[in-house]
Order: C-alpha cells, then structure tokens, then sequence
C-alpha cells in the first residue's frame, strides 16, 4: 500500500470488530488471561497492549517502514524510556547540541543522576564526532529538523556513523513526521516521536511513539510497562483518527509555511528567518536531498528587541501565543521562554536561540489571511 493508503487503512482489525468501521474505544483495564507466559504479554493496560494500543502499533510500524512501534504517553515518554532501555551507568552518549530543551535537560541534568554522560556535539560536522567517542559510547541521538532553528544535520552521516561503530543510532522525527522523512530507510535504528504534535495533529492529547527493530522496541515496552508510561484507550482512540488525515494535513502546512517564510524573509521589519525550504537557509542543501518538504515551523528575528517581538506577539489575530506545535491552530512562541526556558542562556546563546526569536507552527488556516494578518502586525 502507498502512504496514503497506509494511513487510513494500515493497522485496521480484521475482521472488524463488531463490523464497526471506526475502530472503537476498548475502555477496559484488564483482560481475561489468555495463557501468555510472560509478564509482559499480559493483556493490561499499563502493558501498552489493549486492541487500540495493538492497531496503532501496526500502522505507526508500516507508517516508518520499521519492524515494531510503541505508543507511550507523552513524547519524553517516548525519549526517556528509549534512552533507559539503551543505557546504564557508566554509559556514555552521542547528542546534537541544538536538540528541544526538554531533551536536552533529562540528557543535562537528570540522566547524570543515574551515572550516564552525554557529550554534545555539532551533528553537522561529522569530522568531529569521533574524537568524542569513548569505549562507553552506546548511542548517538539526534533530530530529524531541530526546534525552534530548523537545522537539518548530516543525517546520513549519523547513521552511517554509528552502524561502523556498533553503535544504536535515534532520531526524533517529531518536526518531519513520516510524510517528510523516513529515517528507517536511511539506516536509523530507533524512532521517536511527540506524537502530540504532527501525528495526533489537533493540540488535544498528549502522546508518544518509539518505532524501529524489533528487539529494541521490545526493550523499551519493558522499560515503559515498569516506568508506567503507558497511553490511555482514549487518547489512543485520537491519535488513530488523527492519523489518517496526517498527509493531507502536513503537505498543507509544508506549502503555507514555505509561503509564509518566504513573505517574512522579504520583509523589512525581519531580520533573519529560520526555515529549511528557503534556498538562504543553512540547511537547505540538505533539506531538498532527504526531505519531501520543510515542515511547518518557522522562527524568525525581527530588526528589533524582545519589546518589539513581544509586540508583535500580542499584535497578531490569528496565532494563538501557547506552546506545542503542529495543530490546526497556528500558534506563536518565544522559545526562551517556552520550549526552551529550562536552558540557561548561556546553553540558548551557545544554540543561536536568542531571547528575541520568535517561533510559528503554520497551522491550517488559509495561507493569504496569515499573511494579512502579519503584515498588519509588523506594520503597526
């Protein structure tokens, strides 16, 4: 089945369940035992294994091209239960220093309590990733496009990279989703997403997803079911119907953005505009070879202060200034204060996220009224 036809289709029952079309709600927390002989095969709730966890799981693996996926419940679910299953103490890792600031302070500051070091480096000059390497370098994690800058980074390096050394190679595809970019094909071992974002595509649950082989998803379901990270029926019952329109959804805001980005960059008032699709941007080269489109966030600098973005932010209609991206709703941050107010600045200014960037995640309304809407804005 092509893409498309796997998102609506992939994953489905058969036959279905009571001959329902949708798939239901199976709000049960325990099942009859069915002779499973392991802990972990039980059917249970907290095991990630009910009928919606299992039809998710099906079309989350065909959706990548993986042999496995998992369902958590939240992206840093999702994150921190992979990276527990891969590392221990005395462990060491491989980490793009520019990742969401929500990794990158369980990477920082809570995995060292547990004995595990992470080195970050600049994942767009592979000439400098092995003097970093030691005996006790297990994985290399990256993004497939970085929040809030954009950045695509040598990705077919990192995989390359790590298969030469034994290495296990992640990459949270939250930002590109499968529409964009299929890591799986391009030698990346594990997956990971905040399902709460493109995926699920309408700001109302949170969730996660882990996607790739076989004997390392398992390894994560066993560090989930302990961690108790599982996902709720309900909002797996979401993240299924979400799903299906994940296609037309995304390729819609890859086009608005694109639009939208290139009105900003030829605006007098903006100063410098972050966006892959833009031949200016650093990473566009390398955007145009791997992805089929540049995603739906853009982060901009005005010729101005964090007064003047502020303003700007309380100026627009249409964006809502909140957190999370990938909605219907486009919504308008400073990331210094949201996404990644756990850094300091130090760490922020070191990443090129200055207090003024201002962060859009295009949302699905029509292209030309965003664009109204901001030239109104950086007018006033």
């Amino acid at each position: 089945m092509r893409f498309e036809t796997q998102l609506v289709h992939a994953g489905e029952p058969r036959p279905r369940p009571q001959h329902a079309v949708v798939m239901p709600i199976y709000q049960s927390s325990t099942y009859e035992y069915d002779g499973a002989g392991n802990y972990h095969d039980l059917k249970y709730i907290r095991l990630n294994n009910t009928p919606n966890h299992a039809a998710l799981h099906d079309k989350l693996a065909a959706l990548e091209g993986t042999e496995a996926a998992l369902v958590t419940a939240s992206g840093m679910a999702a994150i921190s239960s992979t990276l527990l299953s891969l590392l221990g103490a005395g462990d060491h890792l491989l980490a793009h220093d520019g990742l969401y600031g929500g990794t990158y302070d369980l990477l920082a500051r809570d995995l060292p309590r547990l004995g595990i070091t992470t080195t970050f480096v600049d994942a767009n000059r592979p000439e400098t990733w092995a003097a970093h390497v030691t005996p006790h370098t297990r994985a290399f994690y990256v993004e497939t496009i970085t929040n809030p800058l954009t950045q695509v980074v040598a990705l077919d390096e990192v995989a390359r990279f790590t298969r030469e050394r034994g290495m296990v190679s992640i990459i949270d595809n939250t930002m590109a989703t499968p529409v964009n970019y299929r890591p799986a094909a391009h030698g990346f071992d594990l997956i990971v997403h905040s399902a709460t974002k493109y995926l699920n595509g309408h700001n109302d649950i949170v969730a996660g997803v882990v996607a790739g082989r076989a004997d390392l998803v398992a390894a994560v379901k066993h560090k989930v079911d302990h961690l108790g990270g599982a996902l709720d029926p309900h909002a797996c019952f979401l993240l299924h119907r979400g799903l299906k329109t994940l296609a037309v959804r995304v390729r819609y805001q890859n086009e608005s953005a694109l639009e939208l980005a290139g009105f900003l960059a030829g605006h007098p008032r903006v100063r410098r505009v972050n966006y892959p699709g833009l031949p200016s941007h650093e990473s566009h080269a390398r955007a145009s070879r791997w992805l089929a489109g540049g995603g739906g966030i853009i982060s901009f600098e005005l010729d101005g202060d964090v007064a003047a973005a502020e303003q700007l932010i309380s100026r627009v209609t249409l964006p809502i200034h909140a957190p999370s991206l990938g909605g219907p709703e486009t919504l308008i941050t400073r990331p210094a204060i949201m996404s990644h107010a756990g850094l300091s600045p130090e760490a922020r200014q070191r990443q090129g996220i200055a207090d003024t960037l201002i962060r859009i995640s295009v949302g699905l309304e029509a292209t030309a009224d965003l664009i109204e809407d901001f030239t109104a804005a950086l007018g006033a």
